[in-house]
């Protein structure tokens, strides 16, 4: 069965291949990925190459000026002659909403219930429900799938679920979801695959743009940093993680015009490490200016990697210890520093990192912890793609 994965951001969209064989405990091996990038500028940029990386782009001319010109392009791309046949199609889609729960083949219902989805992620459910309904269109003699980033932290147990709020909002599924969920699952199979046996109470954290901290024991999810959006948790590139209510309360007071829209983008695109340091979400010119005197860049550097740190230790004691680490994301898979910086003063959990290995320049999973520590610490990259067909095939069973 070959699955193509559409993992779509604001003003991008990502698209992979799949061979997927053996159903239930299904396999996926890439075959071409390719992205399609700046969605609504004049200028959009398309890269597409096969997994041995031969240039499938072919100069092709690419027009992204709307959503839909977009997902018509990537459609004419994968359908083009030579390349394998589409079979089903799989959607990374952040939020479920309160009706929905695992991930699902689409229908009208379920695409019903996403739109319902909006008020909980404004940002992401209309593109994401508008990607899926264009390539519908384009492809209607398959199957379409919805995997969500919250599936993975449906075994959380209700203590960690639920808000101290009225119960007239949590009757509405306002409640704790989780995100990344995608991110952590792959972590848990990639462990697995290798022949490690899984470790019992196992803390991720999932560095981007995007960060979150996640415990998991025995497999399963059982609390995780963001909350009812992904705008909770730990400092992130643009968004602040957990404030104090009464701060939403003031900022709401200082807002004029549209109020809501105002403080939305604000938390979203403006807050976070780019309010801290006044630079562009990029660790690496952040990192930079910091180490040459930018004491804003460092500060946010600090408050990133010390909120980090909070949760790895607040998990670690929630779940009576830990036995392994994890990195992953972008900035956890590939900054050394933040990962030095993030253990530092956590030796007492049994996490030393060794320097040489932490510093070396190494693709998929690896152990960088130093011989004395009690705990592992391994970097392992993050493969929501590849997660997403393995469900489709799954569920296409």
């Amino acid at each position: 069965m070959h699955v193509l994965v559409i993992n779509s951001g604001s003003s991008s969209i990502k698209f992979s291949m799949f061979d997927v064989q053996g159903g239930v405990s299904a396999s996926p091996t890439e075959m071409y990925d390719g992205e399609l990038s700046g969605i609504g500028a004049s200028l959009p940029e398309f890269k597409f190459k096969g997994a041995d990386g031969k240039d499938l782009a072919d100069a092709r001319e690419v027009k992204a000026a709307t959503v839909e010109e977009a997902i018509r392009s990537v459609e004419e791309a994968v359908s083009a002659g030579g390349l394998p046949k589409v079979d089903a199609v799989g959607y990374r889609v952040v939020h479920p909403g309160a009706k929905l729960h695992g991930h699902q083949r689409v229908t009208p219902e379920v695409l019903q219930a996403l739109r319902d989805a909006e008020p909980f992620a404004p940002l992401h459910e209309p593109v994401a429900v508008e990607i899926i309904e264009e390539m519908m269109e384009r492809l209607p003699g398959v199957a379409h799938y919805a995997c969500f980033d919250t599936v993975f932290h449906e075994t959380m147990p209700e203590a960690a679920k639920t808000y101290a709020i009225p119960e007239e909002y949590r009757e509405q599924g306002v409640k704790r979801y989780g995100f990344h969920g995608l991110s952590c699952e792959s972590v848990v199979v990639q462990v697995r695959e290798a022949g490690i046996a899984l470790p019992k109470r196992l803390v991720i954290a999932h560095l981007g743009s995007g960060c979150s901290v996640t415990a998991v024991v025995d497999g399963k999810s059982v609390d995780t940093t963001m909350g009812l959006t992904p705008t909770g948790g730990v400092v992130m590139g643009t968004r602040p993680g957990d404030l104090d209510p009464g701060l939403l309360i003031y900022l709401l007071r200082q807002q004029k015009g549209d109020i809501a829209k105002e403080l939305e983008a604000m938390m979203n695109h403006k807050a976070g490490m780019v309010a801290l340091s006044g630079l562009a979400n990029d660790m690496k010119a952040v990192r930079k200016a910091a180490g040459a005197g930018d004491v804003k860049a460092r500060l946010a550097v600090e408050v990133f990697t010390r909120s980090v740190r909070k949760a790895i230790g607040g998990f670690a004691f929630l779940m009576g210890g830990v036995d392994a680490l994890v990195f992953t994301g972008g900035i956890g898979e590939h900054d050394a520093a933040t990962r030095a910086e993030v253990l530092a003063g956590l030796e007492g959990l049994g996490l030393v990192l060794d320097e040489r290995t932490n510093s070396a320049e190494a693709k998929g999973l690896r152990v960088v912890s130093a011989s004395e520590s009690t705990t592992q610490v391994y970097v392992i990259p993050a493969q929501e793609d590849r997660m997403i067909a393995r469900h489709v095939g799954q569920m296409a069973v």
